[in-house]
């Protein structure tokens, strides 16, 4: 199999449960429920994605073995020894696009075998390979939801349709339950989401607010 990757990128994790925490980013391109591009968005079943996952980037490539991704990881890992990730918690994103079209157990096991936890951020509608640290399942409205179990459920909101509502997905199995303001075009909008997610995990303490830290702190 070929891995077809946008970019790999050390950063902190900026939302979530793990928000805060070093990590490599792997940015697997390509999504089942937007193509990526502007004229198609109109007709996505997400329309609010503001992240760029078609082809490869100048930090990303085809991968074609699971050795090579994992190597590719590796090499943005700070700290190495005897080819293996050290220091801290080593800690691999894998995310899109939608990563579960791409990611399968072969890399998983390659990315463990350098050292890495393996986290995966998906918009639920993939079975998930085996071996998985940490999975963040994100659902959208109208897409159907296959990843019903995880670490994390977290829900971009406000989402007007009634399927995307909070109360849809609280009964889940989830160690935890976030709400993410949705990122408006404008300022005082994104303000007035983040106001609706607060009011609603403050009514609702099953649910906490995630903020996207690395666009408030400038980092990627």
């Amino acid at each position: 199999m070929t891995y077809v990757v946008k970019e790999i990128f050390y950063t902190l994790q900026g939302e979530g449960q793990n928000a805060g925490r070093p990590a490599v980013f792997c940015r697997f391109s390509g999504c089942n429920l937007w193509t990526g591009r502007e004229q198609d968005r109109h007709k996505a079943v997400c329309r609010f994605c503001d992240t760029d996952f078609i082809g490869t980037g100048p930090d990303g490539g085809k991968f074609d073995s699971p050795a090579a991704l994992a190597d590719a990881v590796l090499s943005r890992w700070p700290s190495v020894n005897e080819g293996r990730a050290a220091g801290g918690h080593p800690l691999v994103v894998c995310t899109g696009g939608e990563p579960l079209l791409q990611l399968d157990e072969a890399a998983i096991a390659a990315l463990h075998a350098r050292g890495f936890a393996v986290a995966v951020e998906t918009n639920g509608t993939q079975a998930a390979p085996a071996g998985i640290d940490h999975v963040c399942v994100s659902p959208k409205a109208d897409a159907p939801l296959v990843l019903t179990r995880g670490n994390e459920l977290k829900l971009v909101y406000p989402q007007a349709q009634a399927a995307a509502q909070p109360a849809c997905f609280a009964s889940l199995s989830f160690d935890a339950f976030f709400l993410q303001p949705l990122d408006a075009p404008t300022a005082e909008a994104t303000r007035a989401n983040t106001a609706a997610a607060l009011e609603y995990c403050l009514a609702h303490p099953q649910w906490r607010l995630s903020l996207q830290t690395h666009k408030l702190l400038g980092i990627r």
